[in-house]
């Protein structure tokens, strides 16, 4: 499934955010497709900030293209956790993250980036800032002990498209928060950026 379509159905479920005033943030593979190197994606990350009292209006909102289940947003939002919407006509998944209520979690709410996907008509999500996305995809990549190659060249391909406008000092704040400041030298030097992580 190529970028268009789980951008078309990320833009439906985004839309919806919207129009319900929920903080959101697209992250994951698509923010890293749109930030760097394109790559087909099975599914999307959101994180939202969702709270009780959106349920009944996420549901009566999705429920006729998408499978929601009320009881699993409501234990989603207890834990901090996820659930996930699936449209229903492709099967794409869309997971849904509550957004947490540490500080890097809200400093990454803050620093999101509105991000124009057409020009006509001119639409708009918010992205993951490119740096949030680095930091993720290093985490991630870590956590799955260093093997995923598609974690990697995704956090390449941001590195790569984005290096003149990244904001390195948080970056490497952020990597060294997250245990990962030495997979950001790696990733730097890989990106033949190696200056900017001295």
């Amino acid at each position: 499934m190529m970028l268009a379509e789980p951008l078309r159905i990320t833009k439906h479920v985004t839309d919806v955010l919207e129009q319900l005033d929920i903080p959101y943030l697209v992250g994951g593979s698509l923010a890293s497709s749109l930030h760097g190197i394109p790559r087909a994606t099975q599914d999307v990350d959101v994180v939202a900030d969702l709270k009780y009292h959106h349920i009944p209006l996420l549901v009566s909102a999705f429920e006729n293209e998408f499978y929601i289940d009320a009881d699993m947003i409501r234990e989603a939002i207890k834990l901090h956790s996820s659930f996930n919407v699936i449209h229903l006509e492709t099967m794409f998944k869309v997971d849904i993250f509550v957004l947490q209520e540490d500080i890097s979690s809200q400093e990454e709410m803050a620093r999101r980036e509105q991000y124009q996907v057409s020009d006509n008509p001119p639409q708009t999500l918010f992205l993951s800032s490119a740096e949030d996305v680095i930091l993720h995809k290093l985490y991630w990549f870590q956590l799955g002990e260093g093997v995923s190659e598609r974690q990697w060249n995704d956090v390449l391909g941001v590195l790569q498209v984005q290096h003149e406008t990244l904001d390195f000092e948080y970056l490497k704040r952020g990597a060294k928060h997250r245990g990962v400041s030495q997979l950001l030298e790696q990733a730097l030097s890989d990106a033949e950026l190696g200056d900017k992580a001295k």
